[in-house]
């Protein structure tokens, strides 16, 4: 992709370790050639607003509310991507992973052939230049489901997919290590009398014990032979976290307990928190509150998970409400440490040499406005 060559003009650039006025040039590659004012470019004005790399994205499931606004709604595909693109790219993000789930429960309203479609969607929209960030494949995998292997292998030479979960919602362990938490939200879910809920529970955990273990170990295989990256998610014990090791995991996802963070953290894994967690004060589900984690520097990437602009909202929070935390760490949270945990080393940094992926922003009231977003140099929103 080339780019015009320009300079974005009266900025507060926020580095890798520091915040500082000045200018940032882009090249015709579209890659971050330096810093000053060189004469015979067009200049942009950022009017004192902070400029700080694009946003990278590892764990969003926000693509299915797109595709499926409505229970039995199934809107066009690409259209849907169209749209999640669109929501994704205003809110900062300028590399996106899109989580779809492999491995459903047998009354689920999605199915494995939905996330195919809409992966294919996602690459059509690549394709096409259609899309304003630049996209990826997640497949959330729940080791739990008997349809988990089969539902894999459809993806099989995909080589848009480059992270992997593995994910177990077992009730009583790991998310739902509390079964009352549990039954809050699927008796509300579903509906169910006290009895039919007991028996549910009892159905999922013998499903798991036979298949879980199994499967884990399967995909690990399968993942490390092809290269893609691997996250455990929603670890709680040291258990767990050995378990992960093992598997050559990467990426500790939502660990659920201070220990399991620790451990993951001290074990080389890039320990991952959901922004929604930063800015709502805590986790939704009773878990590890995302502050305690970066208060113990234990915190390294943040993803936004369900909600889009918490990514660039988490990241200016966390820099506010701990004091051991800097504006340019908070920043390295969202930008150049999921860029480094995935393997991109072309972007995440207002860096000579790196991807000019970029994103103005201007604060008021505590709440970033997102101002400009720019990709290899390119306006996008």
């Amino acid at each position: 992709m080339s780019a015009t060559p320009q300079v974005f003009k009266n900025a507060t650039l926020i580095l890798a370790d520091e915040v500082i006025d000045g200018s940032l040039t882009v090249g015709e590659t579209g890659r971050i050639s330096g810093t000053g004012s060189p004469t015979g470019v067009a200049g942009h004005d950022c009017e004192g607003d902070y400029l700080l790399p694009g946003l990278v994205e590892l764990h969003t499931d926000h693509l299915e509310t797109h595709y499926a606004p409505r229970p039995k709604v199934r809107w066009n595909p690409v259209s849907a991507v169209q749209a999640h693109d669109a929501q994704i790219a205003c809110s900062g993000i300028t590399t996106v992973f899109d989580a779809l789930r492999v491995g459903m429960d047998e009354d689920a309203d999605l199915r494995y052939p939905d996330m195919r479609k809409l992966a294919d969607a996602i690459e059509t929209g690549q394709r096409e230049n259609r899309l304003r960030a630049d996209h990826f494949i997640h497949l959330r995998c729940e080791v739990s489901a008997p349809d988990v292997l089969e539902a894999f292998e459809v993806f099989k030479d995909d080589d848009s997919i480059r992270l992997i979960s593995l994910m177990d919602h077992t009730p009583g362990q790991r998310q739902f290590v509390s079964l009352d938490a549990y039954k809050i939200y699927y008796q509300g879910k579903k509906g169910f009398s006290d009895a039919e809920m007991e028996v549910f529970i009892r159905r999922r955990q013998e499903r798991a014990s036979g298949l879980a273990p199994d499967n884990r170990k399967k995909l690990s295989d399968i993942a490390q032979a092809r290269g893609i990256a691997i996250a455990s998610h929603d670890d709680a014990t040291r258990e767990h976290v050995d378990e992960a090791i093992g598997l050559h995991t990467r990426i500790a996802e939502f660990p659920t307990t201070v220990e399991a963070a620790k451990a993951s953290h001290d074990a080389g894994m890039a320990v991952l928190m959901g922004a929604p967690n930063v800015v709502r004060g805590g986790s939704h589900s009773g878990n590890v509150s995302a502050k305690e984690l970066a208060e113990a520097g234990v915190l390294d990437v943040l993803s936004s998970d369900y909600v889009p602009i918490s990514l660039l909202q988490a990241a200016f929070q966390l820099a506010a409400d701990i004091e051991t935390i800097s504006l340019p760490e908070a920043v390295r949270t969202v930008t150049s440490t999921p860029a480094a945990a995935i393997g991109l080393a072309d972007r995440g940094a207002l860096q000579p040499g790196l991807r000019a992926d970029l994103i103005q922003v201007k604060m008021v009231g505590g709440i970033p406005i997102v101002r400009g977003v720019w990709r290899e140099g390119r306006r996008v929103a």
